[in-house]
């Protein structure tokens, strides 16, 4: 049954978490230190709704009006807190910043003893940012989504080693109920899930353009057009269990190939020097810097598409 969800912070990201719950009927409190910042998301919330409404992509059943009616300024981190089973942190990615606010978080007497406590970060340790918590830490994951959430459903839900079992489960079930796809990690790991899969990919495409096998647009060709296009719908493993007669068949057959292969793949590289310059400068030339927004425009277009058509076809 919706209840009461609290955003910390307005940005980008803390606006599709906004969307995200009160497309559910969620009653969303966004908060941000900086009450003007909060006011300008609202804007930018209420165009976004209608434009999804006018273009078909609106998630849930209720109507733009009804949706952004469920979301709440407030001023007050107290009042973005309590009653509200759980809390999305969206700020910056500076850990001095989430360490503070989670500690203030903890201190707080309204705090409950059954929110969800979720930062959104990236790249921080759960059990780092919960570091300076006494009361609550137990209660503190990591809710990694990928932008834009709204269109893109995968979440990594990250423990700390204090985190209680019950609290990843609470925080799947929520997070599947309002159209998110989360993914649970049975603990911490540096980079999480989505990052180390991404850095192992540039670290190889890095190495083979440093190697001169391939260029920098034929190395994204074969993501977008070959990869890329078999991932949208089913990961390396289910890919590979078609390729052959079952995963025990691809095993028996490539697993030597792929270890011969793999040993051949060479040091992790520094992405430093001339093999850097010579990528930026491929890509600056074909999106220039001052057309990056454009170009994410036409990204988010793309995968808004993409998610239409998926939830089409299942």
């Amino acid at each position: 049954m919706p209840g009461k969800i609290g955003i910390i912070g307005s940005g980008l990201i803390g606006r599709n978490w906004s969307m995200i719950f009160a497309s559910q009927a969620y009653d969303v409190y966004l908060y941000d230190v900086v009450p003007d910042a909060v006011d300008k998301a609202l804007v930018l919330l209420k165009n976004q709704l209608e434009t999804f409404q006018n273009s078909g992509t609106l998630r849930g059943t209720l109507n733009a009006a009804e949706q952004f009616a469920h979301i709440h300024k407030t001023t007050n981190l107290k009042e973005a807190v309590n009653g509200a089973v759980h809390i999305q942190e969206c700020v910056f990615e500076n850990l001095e910043l989430k360490q503070k606010l989670f500690f203030e978080i903890d201190g707080l007497e309204c705090t409950s003893k059954e929110v969800v406590l979720c930062s959104s970060t990236s790249c921080f340790l759960p059990s780092l940012i919960a570091e300076k918590m006494v009361k609550h830490r137990t209660q503190l994951i990591v809710g990694h989504p990928i932008n834009p959430p709204y269109f893109v459903p995968l979440v990594e839900i990250v423990p700390s080693p204090w985190t209680e079992p019950a609290v990843l489960d609470r925080t799947r079930q929520l997070l599947t109920s309002v159209g998110q796809k989360p993914v649970v990690l049975k603990r911490e790991i540096e980079g999480f899930i989505v990052n180390r899969i991404q850095y192992a990919i540039l670290n190889e495409c890095y190495r083979l353009i440093e190697g001169g096998i391939i260029s920098v647009t034929d190395a994204d060709t074969v993501m977008s057009e070959g990869l890329g296009m078999r991932y949208a719908f089913m990961g390396p493993w289910q890919t590979a269990h078609l390729n052959a007669a079952g995963m025990a068949e691809y095993f028996e057959k490539y697993s030597k190939g792929i270890y011969d292969v793999s040993t051949t793949m060479g040091p992790t590289p520094k992405m430093e020097g001339p093999t850097a310059k010579l990528i930026a400068d491929e890509l600056t030339k074909k999106i220039p810097i001052d057309k990056l927004e454009e170009r994410r425009k036409w990204r988010d277009q793309r995968l808004i598409a993409l998610s239409q058509l998926k939830k089409k076809m299942e």
